[in-house]
């Protein structure tokens, strides 16, 4: 441990340090836990909430080199501090506001290093904020910043870049260069999350106002056309036959069996819809009627949509068995149940049909 040399100024200091040090403490966790609660209530996820109380040996450090702009230990502002990771740079503005709201921020000392605008200052651009808490006590620093800031601000230091060694300056420049990149791809991760929310608000207004054409099949887009609770009416239908409740479950599965069937828009979804309903529907009253099934799942009438346009396509048992495999995963069973529901559908008028 290096051998640090106070005055009797920074004695002083130091001393008040470790007199204060259990409030400190305290204060550590109790603003961690006053941002964190404020931020899970919000819905902001980040990557990380770091706290810490300054060590007695990086005081005294600090006080060796300017102990004396320092009247009292109330004047050194990161003996708390706290640093918050996000995984976007408008995030950073997210928590802000939140900080804000929950502690008092001395504006004086506060500073936004992102507005300095430095080339080789990437992992610096956080925004710092000193903080009291709305009860009183002592003052503690917030840091925040994006994850690639944290790193190449970690990366920087590992490389002894802000060292004291001078560094020649075509290393300034490759520094500079990737500093640069990061940046931008800091700011492109921000852009492309916001255009990726516009799509999927777009989506979600096309699939409510029923332009369904228009909308490609996808995992989000689906799970909005579930929602919106097109599969409930021929789920009722069939739950009729034998008074059976119906639990939710899932439809997500069978989005690759639609797929797998050339479908490329919730139009086309619709579509099979309103064409296999009717056969849907006899397919069920078929298995359900012999039976005293009294619990049906939420997917009970997709499946049997599947079933019968495999059945109308000329799928066959091998058809059916692909679909048991797919949402089920797959089994020898899917093959007995697949033979199964092939013979219960063979008397049924879409069948003859084919035929």
């Amino acid at each position: 441990m290096k051998k640090v040399n106070l005055d009797q100024h920074g004695e002083a200091l130091l001393q008040q340090y470790r007199d204060l040090r259990p409030t400190l403490e305290q204060l550590s966790q109790q603003a961690y836990d006053l941002l964190r609660q404020a931020l899970a209530e919000q819905g902001i996820y980040v990557t990380a909430i770091e706290h810490r109380v300054k060590t007695e040996q990086s005081l005294a450090g600090k006080l060796e080199l300017k102990g004396a702009k320092y009247k009292s230990i109330d004047d050194v502002t990161d003996l708390v501090g706290m640093r918050v990771i996000t995984f976007y740079t408008d995030d950073v503005d997210k928590v802000a506001v939140i900080a804000k709201r929950i502690f008092d921020i001395d504006w004086q000392e506060s500073v936004d290093k992102r507005k300095l605008h430095q080339l080789d200052a990437f992992g610096y651009n956080s925004l710092h904020y000193i903080c009291r808490l709305k009860t009183g006590g002592p003052r503690f620093e917030l840091q925040m910043r994006t994850a690639l800031q944290h790193v190449w601000s970690t990366i920087e230091h590992d490389t002894g870049y802000k060292g004291v060694v001078k560094i020649p300056r075509k290393y300034k420049r490759q520094f500079s260069r990737l500093a640069g990149m990061l940046e931008l791809i800091d700011d492109e991760f921000s852009r492309l999350r916001q255009e990726l929310t516009d799509y999927r608000r777009q989506i979600q207004s096309l699939v409510k106002s029923g332009q369904l054409d228009e909308v490609p099949l996808s995992l989000e887009s689906f799970r909005d056309f579930i929602e919106q609770n097109h599969f409930d009416y021929l789920n009722k239908r069939i739950a009729a036959v034998n008074q059976a409740e119906i639990y939710p479950v899932s439809m997500m599965p069978f989005l690759p069996v639609l797929e797998s069937f050339g479908m490329e828009t919730l139009g086309d979804v619709q579509r099979f819809m309103e064409e296999n309903g009717e056969d849907a529907y006899q397919l069920a009253l078929t298995q359900l009627a012999v039976t005293d099934l009294d619990i049906l799942s939420s997917s009970t009438a997709l499946q049997y949509l599947c079933m019968v346009y495999v059945l109308k396509h000329d799928g066959g048992r091998e058809g059916l068995r692909f679909i048991f495999d797919t949402i089920n995963g797959e089994s020898e069973a899917n093959g007995v149940l697949a033979e199964m529901m092939l013979e219960q559908a063979e008397t049924l008028p879409f069948m003859q049909k084919n035929q």
